[in-house]
């Protein structure tokens, strides 16, 4: 192959991954998309390793500025469905958040992550119409369908929690760590009952145990019914933290930032809004070491 021939051919490939770069980051969230909720301040950010985008994402969905909760609410009461109009209620004071790390942080990992994203949008949707709530059954489907669709290798782990304006935290972890609470009476971190954390393999490793399992082959077996965890913990001037392995995995030598040098950040900048908190610590853990994975944080403070 000529030389001239190597060089159209690169020209070529990095053409098509800038296109898949402009393409992906249309799906990182915009400021708008931060929930707003009464007595709850929250921000994320995702720190890719390479590029623009790569296996980490974050979807935020405040319900209320996402959906047209109104209209649902009137079409549930007028199809006689109580236990959704309940459900859609409690919505209008909850905003759900989903953090995801696909397997792998190159910018074309993000496809699976991107994949996940319409895909939880989509169900999400159908659950609001179905259940007037987001349910562990939207989870169990998509496990399956990544199960089916992507390769052996491939697979995405992934929190989604919703928190609601009177600080109730209900989470599905499929393979994230699980959330830290940072109190601001005690200045540290808290430590949850072991019975309050349950978690998951991740999505698409092994196939739900649902009805379609008999259609479905998996020489690993089957995940099991996923499980709501609910935590009802913070206090006025809380912090809530989620984030990806990528935080927990961060350091230098054998000296990791997470949870000891995070802690001190936290007890300096507690007193900050969501958003200022966030950019302090996502520049002390730049400071304290070189990241060797894609970081994603968001804080949730209780005002």
């Amino acid at each position: 192959m000529h030389a001239t021939d190597v060089s159209g051919l690169l020209r070529q490939l990095m053409g098509e991954l800038d296109n898949f770069e402009g393409i992906a980051k249309y799906l990182l969230p915009q400021p708008g998309e931060v929930p707003r909720l009464d007595g709850i301040d929250v921000w994320g950010g995702t720190l890719p390793l390479s590029g623009i985008v790569g296996g980490d994402h974050i979807i935020y969905v405040d319900f209320k500025q996402r959906y047209d909760l109104d209209a649902r609410i009137r079409h549930a009461t007028e199809k006689g469905r109580p236990e959704v109009v309940a459900n859609l209620r409690r919505c209008q004071r909850a905003a759900g958040i989903a953090l995801i790390d696909a397997s792998g942080h190159r910018a074309t990992d993000a496809l699976l992550a991107a994949m996940l994203h319409q895909a939880f949008l989509l169900g999400s949707l159908y659950e609001l119409d179905m259940f007037g709530q987001i349910t562990k059954r939207l989870f169990e489907n998509l496990n399956t369908r990544f199960y089916k669709s992507s390769g052996d290798n491939k697979f995405v782990s992934m929190i989604y929690g919703e928190i609601s304006e009177d600080s109730r935290f209900r989470f599905l972890t499929a393979a994230q760590p699980f959330p830290s609470v940072f109190s601001n009476e005690h200045n540290r971190f808290m430590e949850v009952s072991p019975g309050l954390c349950v978690s998951f393999p991740p999505l698409g490793l092994m196939p739900s145990l649902g009805i379609d399992r008999n259609a479905t082959q998996s020489v690993l077996g089957f995940t099991e019914r996923y499980q709501m965890n609910e935590w009802s913990l913070m206090g006025a001037g809380d912090i809530l933290l989620l984030y990806s392995d990528g935080l927990v995995e961060h350091g230098e030598d054998h000296d990791p930032y997470f949870p000891y040098h995070l802690e001190r950040k936290l007890r300096e900048v507690k007193h900050l809004g969501a958003r200022e908190i966030f950019d302090a610590v996502r520049d002390d853990l730049r400071a304290f070491a070189a990241p060797s994975d894609d970081i994603s944080i968001v804080v949730i403070k209780r005002t």
